[in-house]
């Protein structure tokens, strides 16, 4: 028989044994999620960047891989607060029109070249200068100068205030390159040692068709200050594998070809989340922006706004997404984010899905006759605007979501919505002349006023017609790039998304975000901010399976 002191003394044992139980458990998880230095990642992509050079690109799906190599003066991290990198700090005038970049003395380009005050000013002058890059001077629109103030310290001088000039400056678009690579005229868009940054990785070789890889920078020490580490990345090396196919992307993660794959189809989440061995992750539900139809409203028959409320309005575009996405992405009412600050949520529900009222439209503008097809015809022509798709910038079914609105369009309306998918050099030319007609995309900058100007302001896609483009808009999106208060911002940008989509000069599709599945034992997987996309591999390792 059990004495009374003993089974006095057994509670107090076990909870003992429970506390150290409980403290060896923690102790055992801490070292089990302690980053491990080593190991290569296989990142299986969409697409494949037109372009490697981070001034001259245009591809979000570049941007996730150019940021292994190339950093920014600025990290933006969550939430909007912007954070040291390059610089250490800055000032900002009390007028808004002068920034003054102090740098960090420490850190080397990839070439062995010295970063510093010169550098950052040649880079900027380089950008400001349109025939080196492909719209991202349009960034520093409103400076009127670059100064060096010493080894280590850079003046940016505007002629107006310039309510997004830090998250220019943040931006990928605006990453610092090596002077020497900006002097040696290689084509930096081919990639390869050439292109010389100060990232976390240097990149290393690049195989077209193939795959593209980065090798540990063992210098490094210089991360962005939302970094969850300081010092070289984990990681020995990155290798990128260009995966087109949805079925073969997955399938190379299921059978451990690659450890991390972007662009998850709404048909394979299931294949990872939730699954023993494999994780998914989702980004930001467009807090910066939506996948957009962009219409070209100096073009007729675009150029009748009852057209385009027509074809903004003669689908069901929620049904659409929903069919596609399978609940996965979110039916966007603006080219604003539904996330984001800027977003005027009084758009939701505003417009859209109005079969009789779009076709009335049509019947006034005069859009009555039908030809043997079934579609509207007038004077001869028939109701057709093609959506000129480039084939490079194609991922995530959104070719598939933009024939189910041609489909819909077709039978509801009589309306002949043609989708074209063609080459990226074809795209340059139409922008460059202003012949596109309607064109799909995403755009990049979180800022909102950014986001506006880069799509439907004077400098964005209509650039090349601007002069017969609305002046009430343009004024909208100059005062709200302009304005530093920040509820004078909001009310530009308010009024600015709405008389887009009231004017139908864009018809929004998706809320857009990236999906992730990877392998368990990968660790520090995360999204960046600014890009509104998976961050690098800096955080990345690997964990000991």
């Amino acid at each position: 028989m059990m004495s009374s002191r003993t089974m006095r003394c057994r509670p107090v044992l076990t909870a003992a044994l429970a506390v150290l139980a409980a403290a060896f458990s923690a102790v055992s998880s801490a070292q089990a999620e302690t980053p491990v230095q080593g190991g290569e990642i296989v990142f299986g992509v969409t697409t494949e960047p037109v372009c490697f050079d981070p001034h001259r690109s245009s591809q979000q799906n570049a941007y996730i891989l150019i940021r292994n190599y190339v950093d920014s003066l600025v990290a933006k991290a969550e939430g909007g607060k912007f954070l040291p990198w390059l610089a250490s700090s800055w000032t900002i005038s009390s007028d808004g029109k002068t920034y003054v970049f102090k740098l960090r003395e420490d850190v080397r380009f990839h070439d062995g070249a010295r970063f510093d005050a010169e550098a950052v000013k040649a880079n900027f002058d380089y950008v400001r200068d349109v025939k080196n890059t492909a719209g991202a001077g349009d960034l520093l629109k409103a400076v009127s100068d670059v100064r060096t103030l010493g080894s280590h310290e850079v003046e940016i001088v505007l002629n107006r205030p310039d309510s997004s000039l830090l998250e220019s400056i943040s931006s990928i678009r605006l990453g610092i390159l090596s002077p020497k690579s900006l002097d040696s005229g290689a084509s930096l868009c081919a990639g390869g040692p050439a292109l010389a940054a100060t990232g976390p990785f240097v990149f290393q070789n690049y195989t077209r068709g193939e795959s593209v890889t980065f090798a540990k920078n063992p210098d490094y020490a210089w991360g962005p200050g939302y970094a969850a580490h300081q010092g070289p990345a984990y990681l020995d090396k990155v290798a990128v594998r260009f995966l087109p196919e949805y079925a073969v992307r997955a399938g190379a993660l299921k059978s451990g070809q690659v450890d991390v794959i972007e662009g998850v189809q709404p048909a394979d989440v299931a294949l990872f989340k939730d699954q023993p061995d494999f994780q998914f992750l989702v980004g930001p539900s467009g807090a910066s922006t939506s996948f957009t139809l962009n219409i070209n409203y100096t073009h007729p028959p675009a150029d009748d706004v009852r057209v385009r409320r027509a074809l903004r309005d003669g689908a069901d575009i929620g049904a659409l997404v929903q069919s596609v996405y399978q609940g996965t992405y979110r039916r966007a009412w603006s080219n604003i984010g539904l996330d984001n600050y800027y977003f005027d949520k009084s758009l939701e529900n505003a417009w859209g899905n109005d079969v009789a009222g779009a076709n009335k439209l049509l019947d006034d503008a005069g859009w009555t006759q039908r030809d043997a097809q079934g579609y509207r015809v007038k004077d001869g022509k028939r109701l057709s605007i093609e959506v000129g798709y480039p084939q490079p910038y194609v991922r995530d079914n959104r070719d598939i979501l933009i024939q189910g609105l041609q489909a819909q369009l077709r039978k509801n309306l009589g309306f002949d919505l043609k989708l074209r998918i063609i080459t990226g050099g074809e795209w340059a030319q139409q922008l460059k002349d202003g012949s596109w007609t309607i064109y799909p995309n995403t755009y990049l900058p979180a800022d909102a006023a950014q986001e506006l100007q880069g799509n439907i302001g004077e400098s964005g896609f209509i650039r090349a017609r601007a002069d017969k483009g609305d002046r009430k808009l343009f004024d909208l999106i100059n005062g709200a790039l302009a304005a530093t208060d920040p509820e004078e911002k909001k009310k530009l940008v308010f009024a600015a998304q709405t008389r887009a989509v009231d004017q139908a000069f864009i018809v929004p599709l998706f809320a857009a975000n990236y999906q992730l599945g990877a392998k368990e034992i990968v660790k520090g997987l995360s999204f960046e901010t600014q890009l509104d996309s998976p961050s690098n591999f800096y955080d990345v390792w690997l964990a000991k399976p």
